[in-house]
């Protein structure tokens, strides 16, 4: 473990390394990823890595489109984003879509004022954005069997939907810019299952890669980066998310997606935030283990010119050896820096 804490990175050198051009060193972008229990569990020793190992970027959270936030005249039914259903009826879309928020208004956005000027004063890099885009948003609003059938069945509404909150989407992402002084766009889309995408890359074509790529557009027009988080194999979508525009794409799942494949066949379109398998080895190895994987994922993903930054693959959750979370963590600062050095030298 270092002796004294690592000293976060300029904005500049985390660009560098999504930009692949020659970054100091690899960016830690969350990597300490608390999960499920994990701080009920370790308390203020989590407190501890936090310090000495900080986060190479400032995080800046909202999440337009929440249907608790918005006055809607029904309710739905109640439980996680993925089983409730808002938009049982389609006739709710155009008042769904009439009531989305705008940023100039959002209370969430006026919070982050004052964090994000203290970000710029320390020369940080701003992420800001939320989780779930069109997808993940999708099987929130009309449930995942209704909106699986939907794009069949009423692909009209599903482009409605989609356009309704790409609009929003990217009058949030300007705001960003121009509030906040965001450097990047951060979101989510579960795309991916254990061996495939959820749907076709056809059908990935005609229902979200043109609203990607508008999203994307608009990033690109702020001066930002497009970060997605996508579990799952997406190995057939990787493509049609490079074209869209997407930057960065974490977190390259361990046992769904070829690591060595997905790093030569894209490293020279998109930048990796690469994560370290939560489910088996962080919680099944021992310390030298993860060491070795940290080593690996660095060894995979990090180019002579850069493009990696190192990530938890998902939340760290409760029953993972503390041993393991500090090896991932010095492994990932201290061979991360050695391997950019390698580099230069």
């Amino acid at each position: 473990m270092p002796k004294k804490p690592v000293t976060p990175l300029h904005r500049e050198d985390v660009a560098r390394a999504v930009e692949r051009r020659n970054p100091p060193r690899i960016p830690l972008v969350r990597a300490c990823w608390w999960g499920e229990g994990l701080a009920e569990q370790y308390g203020d020793r989590l407190l501890g890595l936090q310090q000495r190992h900080p986060d190479d970027v400032a995080w800046m959270f909202a999440s337009p489109g929440q249907p608790e936030d918005m006055g809607l005249s029904w309710s739905w039914e109640q439980g996680a984003h993925d089983a409730r259903i808002v938009l049982g009826d389609w006739s709710r879309l155009d008042e769904y879509l009439a009531k989305l928020p705008r940023p100039e208004s959002d209370p969430k956005m006026e919070k982050h004022r004052d964090k994000a000027a203290r970000a710029r004063a320390e020369d940080r890099y701003v992420l800001f954005g939320w989780w779930r885009l069109l997808f993940e948003r999708g099987w929130g609003l009309r449930g995942m069997e209704n909106l699986m059938v939907d794009m069949y069945d009423a692909p009209d509404n599903v482009h409605r939907m989609h356009a309704g909150l790409t609009e929003t989407y990217c009058r949030y992402i300007r705001h960003a810019s121009q509030s906040l002084g965001a450097n990047g766009f951060w979101t989510s889309d579960d795309l991916g299952h254990q061996t495939g995408p959820m749907m076709s890359p056809k059908l990935f074509r005609e229902f979200y890669f043109p609203y990607y790529k508008k999203i994307a557009e608009t990033v690109r027009e702020c001066g930002m980066h497009f970060w997605l988080h996508s579990c799952g194999d997406n190995t057939l979508l990787l493509p049609d998310l490079a074209d869209a525009g997407v930057t960065v794409f974490h977190p390259v799942q361990k046992g769904t997606m070829d690591e060595r494949k997905t790093a030569a066949e894209f490293g020279d379109r998109l930048a990796f935030l690469a994560g370290i398998d939560v489910q088996h080895v962080l919680q099944e190895a021992d310390p030298e283990g993860v060491r070795r994987e940290v080593r690996h994922l660095i060894d995979t993903f990090d180019r002579p010119d850069g493009g990696m930054c190192i990530a938890a693959g998902n939340g760290i959750v409760a029953g993972t050896p503390f041993e393991n979370i500090e090896a991932f963590l010095d492994e990932a600062t201290s061979y991360g820096a050695a391997h950019r050095k390698g580099f230069v030298s």
